[in-house]
This record gives structure tokens, C-alpha cells and sequence, in this order.
């Protein structure tokens, strides 16, 4: 039977039901957007507990800060369906995203498109600015599925606590097709939002939803799943990484704006405190 994990808040209560589905939890469908090895797997009692939170400053030194965001236009929320997802290195994965004010049916068609091609992909997870909009808006379903689990969009979101307990999950990620690995993230975290409406709302969010939700909070602060990743873990994923450089360049004739072989780790990220 499928377990289910229930995300409580103050102002809601979501069930994801079956998170353990047997589609979700096939081995062909776990190599998605998190991809979730054997041995890396949350068992259900590790989802389901939830450690004291700790207070944390949402904006830490690599974030931007709140002066820094501007206001998404009208213009910026433009686009044409079918949306593509963005790969690794193009700039703007790592471009500032904008908050965005207006609550109309244009913003429902995006948030429309950008479960379709979630899903279209094999993935439980996308923002914006994978499919080349810079705005701060993310959707998600743990389940993996149309009509299967729940599905969630959070609109501007911001982390107010995350839990000392950190997990480390093998991860995978729409715009680094075909690559995996481990990632330490906080097992639990509670987050202040907007939906579609513009009705505020807050959640706290443990094991898989909450790991997919950092993973997509990460894209909104322009961080990428691998500056969180340990140097030995990105020495296993390297060449991967200097594939899609060189896809890139062939593809736009223009050098590749960043390099795996010149990066520097990042010491803080935003939101969860030392990387």
C-alpha cells in the first residue's frame, strides 16, 4: 500500500498521496529531477519526523537582498508555449529573478505550461527561470504525476526555518540532463509564500517535498545544485559538467559563461546557512 506524507501549516494541510506509489518509487522514474538512489533513499519514518527548526536569515551573503529584487513587468512574464527547459551553463540560470505582483490569467497560463512540460520531462520539480523566465515562481509534485499526489505553487517564496538534522540525498536536475549525485540539504524547512491568487500562505515542508522545494529555491536565488555538492563529489560528475560547456558552446559559438574547472564553492547559500 502507498504511504503518505502530510505537510501540516498553520493555514493548510496537504496530503501527497502515494508518495511511495509504484510508479514514483520505479527505478526508470527516480532518475527525474531527483534522482533518489537505493541506498540514498528516505526511509517513511525519516520523512515523516520533523527536528526543531531554527530561526535563519532568509538573505545571507550570496543571496540578493530584498532592495536588490525588482518587480516583474507585464513584459517579463511573456512567453510562448512550448516551453523549453534551460541547461546548464546558459546565464540565465544564474540571472536574478524578479518578484512578481500581478496575479492574473496570464501568470495561471505559465503556471499551466510549466506542468506540462514538468511533467512531459519526468520531473517532480520546476521554477521559472529553467524555462527561461526570470521570475520568482516554482511548481511542484512530489508524485510525479498529473492527477497523482498534490501539486503546489509557491509564488515568491522565502524560508523562515530550516531544521539542524541534514540529510544527504542523490539529486538530479532538468537543466543537467543526465547527471546525479549527492547533495546535503536541512531534512525540513518552513516557508512563507504566495499561491496563484495572491493570498499569502504558510507551510513547513519535510523530506522529499521539502528537498524539492530547496532544490527549486535554489534556482530562484541563481543557485545551481552542484555548488552545494562537495569537491569530490563534483571530481565524480566533472566531465558530465564539461560536456554540457561544450554542448553549449557548440550550439551558441560563444564561450561557455562559466566553467566547473574555475569555479569556487560557494561558502554560504542563501537561505540555509554554510553550504
Amino acid at each position: 500500500m502507498a504511504s503518505a506524507i502530510f505537510l501540516q501549516s498553520s493555514s493548510l494541510s496537504y496530503t501527497f498521496l502515494p508518495l511511495l506509489s509504484r510508479r514514483a518509487s520505479h527505478p526508470a522514474n527516480l532518475r527525474r529531477f531527483h534522482n533518489f538512489s537505493s541506498t540514498g533513499r528516505l526511509c517513511l519514518s525519516e520523512v515523516l519526523k520533523r527536528p526543531p527548526l531554527m530561526d535563519v536569515s532568509v538573505q545571507a551573503k550570496r543571496g540578493f537582498s530584498s532592495k536588490e529584487i525588482e518587480v516583474a513587468s507585464p513584459s517579463d512574464l511573456v512567453f510562448e508555449p512550448p516551453l523549453k527547459i534551460v541547461e546548464y551553463p546558459d546565464p540565465i540560470l544564474r540571472a536574478m529573478n524578479k518578484r512578481i505582483d500581478t496575479f492574473d490569467d496570464n501568470l495561471k497560463k505559465l503556471v499551466d505550461e510549466m506542468f506540462d512540460v514538468m511533467y512531459k520531462t519526468d520531473g517532480i520539480g520546476l521554477s521559472a527561470p529553467q524555462v527561461g523566465i526570470n521570475v520568482r515562481l516554482m511548481v511542484f509534485n512530489p508524485a510525479g504525476e498529473r492527477g497523482v499526489g498534490e501539486e503546489m505553487v509557491l509564488i515568491n517564496p522565502r524560508v523562515s526555518k530550516f531544521s539542524k538534522k541534514r540529510v544527504s540525498f542523490e539529486e538530479g536536475c532538468l537543466s543537467f540532463p543526465g547527471i546525479n549525485a549527492d547533495v546535503v540539504r536541512p531534512e525540513s524547512v518552513k516557508v512563507d509564500a504566495r499561491d496563484i491568487t495572491g493570498a499569502r500562505f504558510t507551510v513547513s515542508l519535510s523530506g522529499l517535498p521539502a528537498r524539492v522545494f530547496q532544490h527549486e529555491f535554489d534556482h530562484l536565488e541563481g543557485t545551481l545544485f552542484f555548488d552545494r555538492m562537495t569537491e569530490e563529489i563534483v571530481d565524480s560528475i566533472r566531465a558530465e559538467l564539461q560536456a554540457l560547456e561544450k554542448k553549449y558552446e557548440d550550439k551558441t559559438g560563444i564561450p561557455s559563461p562559466e566553467k566547473v574547472d574555475t569555479r569556487r564553492r560557494l561558502r554560504v547559500v542563501v537561505g540555509f546557512g554554510k553550504s
